[in-house]
């Protein structure tokens, strides 16, 4: 069983660009991608504001459209830094997307073609019809063929949601294929376009949501004193994962290896996770363990850092147990500062982030945190990106309902 698992290929869309090289520069600058929303109407809305993908001209399609539009600009960036590009893609799609769902306003036109306004009637018009292509391809399980057939990859494409988690959960997946020997190669994509009203108003409900609307870009504060919840984003991110001996016969150049994965699932709620931070110290823990390593050879986290007060609180708890005295002396940055909480995207952004850390030896800052929360003594890279000398990264995934994924990636192969 190979244990190493080379990374050759990136791509990456977020609020704030198209691209990895252009989302690097702005986050590197601190940018932030958090605006008032222009998608819908907000008016009334406890929320105004989020990290929108509206860079791409995707504003009219739906949640699914945008995830689809996304994930074919992350895979085809991706497969042309790995020099695979311009051909059938030899190994699986693993796809990471939001639950499957339909937004109001199709069901609404559903409902309208439909003979009779019930979910039968419903069912009919999605399954046959000059106007059934469109609703069908607002269950997100048409993604996931639509990517496999763009980019020829083999077998069943794999879609998984594992909450906020899933974009982590999706590189995992492939890892542990490749190292079982299922396959050679994999194709990662993790793919979040759900920033629209009846979301918005669901998260809002639970008191999840920052209600910064008077200053967007300063909403998302992940480990300051003042943070009050997550900004709600969207985005997207491609990964090209390979058995690293494959890669450099081929002259490949991995970027960074997946050299651990830890996953641990707490049971405590349906969207709260146990305040002991019990699960997230097992995940982080065991992705170590898994790469081989301890604690002292972990050089920086990625954290999830939401900005929410019991993650936060959480995240720094865990890391205290995972580290000990060492804990305030890793370096950790929060992406979610400047392009807000791209959900089931968000562990394959960070991957794809802290590949870049790693690649080019520096952190990018986490903006907002003029006011330290005492409580959390962690050494939080703050107010501009910071130059280091960097090996491994562990980057963290906590998903509503204590489903948690940690990634170590690092330079070496072992």
């Amino acid at each position: 069983m190979t244990r190493s698992v080379a990374i050759t290929g990136t791509g990456l869309v977020t609020s704030l660009a198209r691209g990895v090289e252009a989302n690097w520069t702005a986050l590197l600058a601190g940018c932030s991608g958090i605006r008032r929303i222009t998608r819908f109407p907000v008016e009334g809305l406890k929320v105004t504001f989020g990290g929108a993908v509206d860079h791409m001209g995707l504003d009219a399609l739906p949640a699914s459209g945008r995830c689809l539009a996304m994930g074919q600009a992350v895979a085809a960036e991706a497969l042309a830094q790995a020099g695979l590009a311009g051909q059938s893609f030899a190994g699986p799609l693993v796809l990471a997307l939001p639950p499957v769902e339909i937004e109001w306003p199709q069901r609404r036109r559903l409902a309208h073609l439909a003979a009779l306004p019930t979910y039968a009637g419903m069912l009919a018009v999605a399954d046959g019809g000059s106007e059934s292509p469109a609703h069908v391809d607002f269950l997100f399980a048409t993604v996931g063929d639509r990517l496999a057939e763009a980019f020829g990859t083999e077998g069943p494409p794999i879609t998984l949601s594992t909450a906020c988690a899933s974009g982590a959960t999706a590189i995992q997946t492939a890892v542990e294929a490749i190292r079982r020997g299922d396959c050679e190669r994999a194709l990662v994509i993790g793919s979040e376009g759900s920033l629209q009203v009846e979301a918005l108003i669901r998260f809002g409900l639970l008191s999840a949501l920052s209600t910064r609307n008077d200053d967007p870009a300063g909403a998302a504060r992940p480990f300051a004193q003042d943070r009050d919840g997550f900004v709600m984003a969207e985005g997207a991110a491609a990964l090209v994962l390979e058995r690293a001996d494959l890669a450099d016969a081929r002259g490949a150049r991995p970027l960074a290896y997946v050299r651990g994965c830890g996953e641990a699932a707490d049971t405590f709620h349906r969207t709260r996770s146990n305040p002991d931070g019990s699960a997230i110290v097992r995940a982080m823990a065991g992705a170590i363990a898994d790469a081989g390593l301890t604690p002292d050879d972990i050089d920086h986290v990625n954290a999830h850092g939401t900005g929410t007060p019991e993650n936060d609180k959480m995240e720094c708890l865990a890391m205290e147990l995972v580290f000990g005295a060492r804990a305030g002396a890793v370096p950790v940055t929060a992406n979610k500062s400047m392009i807000g909480h791209t959900l089931s995207a968000a562990g394959a952004i960070e991957a794809v982030v802290s590949v870049l850390s790693l690649d080019r030896q520096i952190l990018p800052p986490t903006i907002n945190r003029d006011t330290p929360d005492p409580a959390i003594a962690l050494d939080i890279v703050s107010g501009a990106a910071r130059p280091a000398a960097v090996r491994t990264v562990l980057s963290n995934s906590f998903g509503f309902g204590g489903q948690n994924v940690s990634l170590v990636l690092g330079l070496d192969p072992e």
